[in-house]
């Protein structure tokens, strides 16, 4: 189990939204502090899954140090975010949704800091979990 700082931004009318240095452009939100802290850890096994299946290097964890010494960084509060499961491998799939549909996932999908591929499957898994709670 790895270990990664993720950096806690809050602006007065935002979520609690959480970036990881170590993954630039990996970014996600929370309405509240625990659900950011569980949307990154989500966000953090889904990034490095994505990039396990790519063939690409999981890079080492910086240390709290180094990631605060950056003068970008100074606006954020350091958590620390295990990567509790290693990467399970990821399918590519094909699917068809007609044009509209797509472009409302798109957005919604950028807006939480997800991929669509991110955001797809948790509303899958959203809507296989409300099914058999059911």
């Amino acid at each position: 189990m790895r270990n990664y700082i993720g950096l806690i931004h809050k602006e007065s009318d935002s979520d609690y939204g959480v970036s990881f240095p170590d993954f630039p452009g990996v970014v996600t939100a929370g309405k509240s502090l625990d659900e950011a802290r569980r949307m990154a850890e989500e966000a953090l096994a889904f990034h490095v899954e994505g990039m396990a299946e790519d063939g690409e290097a999981i890079p080492e964890p910086s240390s709290l140090e180094s990631i605060m010494a950056d003068p970008e960084n100074g606006d954020g509060v350091a958590i620390l975010v295990s990567l509790k499961t290693p990467a399970r491998k990821a399918i590519r799939i094909n699917i068809t949704l007609p044009e509209d549909v797509l472009e409302r996932v798109d957005a919604f999908a950028a807006a939480q800091g997800l991929s669509r591929s991110g955001f797809l499957a948790r509303a899958a898994k959203h809507e296989i979990d409300r099914g058999e709670a059911a």
